[in-house]
């Protein structure tokens, strides 16, 4: 499984050039007989017209024919196309960076599914990867062969993003003269031009962090202006806003319902959710990227275009680790709420960095308690003349073997807790010790009762004495001072019945109805009670397992392992309610 994904910087999506991404694993690999490492090939190596290569993949077996059940791998042997040829065959669009192969007349080549794989070719007993599946016209078509990212261009760049040389690179040197030297067609380079580049080129610097338009002078919280905030981001599915962001950051929990690129948008130079202004630029999302741990809540996405930048569009600085972001360290962090009105503008808060006092002190930063309910946006720290985003703004998961004083919780997973005068609605209770609706010590799974007048409950196995009870199925029951004792009773048929202290002593009635008995004052002590739903009990020390509970009222209850939708976190003993956000440090 891939736990980080690098896309080479100078990618460009338009003409395919610098086509290359690498995986960094979230485990180490065993090799076997089966699965080993190939060599790549180095800085300088040449491939020559009509090196023969193969391309192997689990792509289509021709154009719109898709490879049949049980999908085996598929190889072909395709010989190398010099990249003059092959800039003559496509017209031009052949770089340095790209290496050709296929056959002349078609019939051979990688197809779509395929893209991603590797060509390589074999030096004595060595295999190299000299390419990577990029693009092509069509599959297998005369005259179009398939078209390759070339490995031993970034050679350089690989050892720079695994941060050492590690070893693995072998040299390709084909033998006799290049055929592809004589070719020649209008608007080709001149042949020492090409082919021969073996240096990348190096993207401009990215300036980041400034905001022409972002005065701050007498500024505090409240609603934001157009271009004080550049780099906020409303990530929207499917056209509806979700979560705040940055160019382009937010937060993992804001894909839970997708993670399919494709259903979503980023929506630049954004002020109000509810219009649009001239300054806005509307981008798809290409590619989603997860932090590789569970502690850091971090998602990048990568965006089908480059946006333009201007004062309403600008990227921003994201710390690395290198900067202290400090107890008392005034930052700010901005977003759009979940009401109407107002909420529906972008709004800015000013806060300072607290101690998150929690384990997560190293993954987290923790500032005081704003009402910004929704996440992703960015907590955004100056330093210098610079903007950094120290964090996103994330969802407070779980809080374990915390203590709190009437939290307001929504829907969380409680486990062993001890809950006293709590309201719950609809729950699931396994094992509950229920006190005060007249039941003690009942084993209730998800029950139906109500307030707590038992209408048409299955009961089994119940001792009941002065019980008011309509419509009952009881089965076996022992019941005292309802004119009837030790009756086995069974579906009976009996309708509306006035006895008056009959002696009827284990009479066996079988397929009985009992409509309308009066039976009142029910003790039931110990009853089995199976599919109940309890509404507003009065419930002292129950033990609630995996139950939804609705904003209760709930004093001193301790529980392990809940999970609230809020993200404030409250802490009984100062009474201090923080935010919490993932560092950027510990995704980049």
């Amino acid at each position: 499984m891939a736990s980080y994904v690098t896309i080479n910087p100078n990618y460009n999506s338009d003409t395919n050039d610098n086509d290359m991404a690498l995986l960094q694993l979230s485990s180490t690999v065993t090799f076997t007989p089966y699965v080993t490492p190939i060599s790549l090939a180095a800085s300088g190596s040449t491939f020559f017209n009509g090196t023969l290569s193969w391309v192997t993949g689990w792509g289509n077996i021709g154009s719109g024919v898709s490879l049949p059940s049980p999908g085996y791998l598929q190889e072909v042997q395709v010989p190398i196309i010099g990249n003059r040829q092959c800039f003559c065959l496509y017209g031009g669009g052949i770089t340095g960076n790209m290496i050709c192969a296929g056959a002349i007349p078609g019939g051979k080549d990688s197809c779509q599914g395929d893209s991603g794989g590797p060509l390589v070719i074999k030096q004595g007993s060595i295999w190299i990867q000299a390419g990577i599946v990029s693009f092509g016209n069509g599959c297998a078509q005369a005259n179009y062969p398939g078209v390759y990212t070339r490995v031993s261009q970034y050679q350089k760049w690989i050892n720079q993003v695994i941060t050492s040389n590690q070893p693995g690179f072998v040299t390709y040197t084909s033998n006799g003269t290049n055929a592809d030297l004589n070719v020649s067609c209008s608007n080709l380079p001149p042949a020492t031009t090409v082919v021969t580049t073996t240096t990348m080129t190096t993207a401009p610097p990215v300036v980041c962090g400034n905001a022409n338009l972002n005065d701050l002078s007498g500024a505090g919280t409240g609603l934001a202006s157009a271009g004080m905030w550049p780099w906020m981001a409303s990530v929207q599915r499917n056209g509806t806003h979700v979560c705040g962001g940055t160019l382009i950051m937010s937060s993992a929990d804001c894909f839970s319902g997708s993670t399919n690129a494709s259903d979503w948008t980023v929506i630049l130079g954004h002020l109000m959710q509810n219009g649009s202004n001239s300054k806005e630029v509307s981008i798809k999302v290409a590619n989603i990227t997860f932090s590789n741990t569970s502690q850091n809540n971090i998602a990048v996405l990568q965006l089908t275009v480059k946006p333009t930048l201007s004062n309403y569009i600008q990227p921003i600085c994201v710390d690395q680790g290198s900067n202290n972001f400090a107890v008392n360290t005034q930052c700010w962090a901005a977003g759009w709420g979940s009401g109407g009105g107002a909420q529906q503008t972008l709004q800015q808060i000013n806060t300072s960095v607290v101690s998150c006092d929690s384990a997560s002190a190293s993954t987290s930063i923790c500032t005081q308690a704003f009402p910004l309910e929704q996440v992703g946006g960015p907590l955004m720290c100056k330093v210098g003349a610079s903007w950094f985003q120290a964090a996103v703004l994330t969802l407070l998961t779980s809080t374990a073997n915390s203590t709190s004083t009437n939290p307001n919780i929504t829907n969380p997973n409680i486990t062993n807790s001890n809950s006293t005068n709590s309201n719950i609605t609809n729950p699931n209770i396994t094992n509950s010790d229920i006190t005060k609706p007249n039941i003690t010590n009942s084993n209730i799974t998800n029950s139906n009762i109500t307030n707590p007048n038992i209408t048409n409950p299955n009961i089994t196995n119940s001792n009941s004495i002065n019980s008011n009870i309509t419509n009952p199925n009881i089965t076996n029951s022992d019941i005292t001072n309802s004119n009837i004792t030790n009756s086995n009773i069974t579906n009976s048929d009996i309708t509306n019945p006035n006895s008056t202290n009959p002696k009827s002593t284990n009479p066996n009635i079988t397929n009985s109805n009992i409509i309308n008995p009066n039976i009142i004052n029910p003790n039931i002590i110990n009853p089995n009670i199976t599919n109940s739903n309890i509404i507003n009990p009065n419930i002292t020390n129950s033990n609630i397992t995996n139950s939804n509970i609705i904003n209760p009222n709930i004093t001193n209850y301790n529980s392990t392992n809940s999970s609230s939708s809020k993200s404030l976190q409250v802490d009984v003993v100062t009474q201090k309610s923080i935010m919490t956000f993932s560092k950027t440090s510990d995704f980049t």
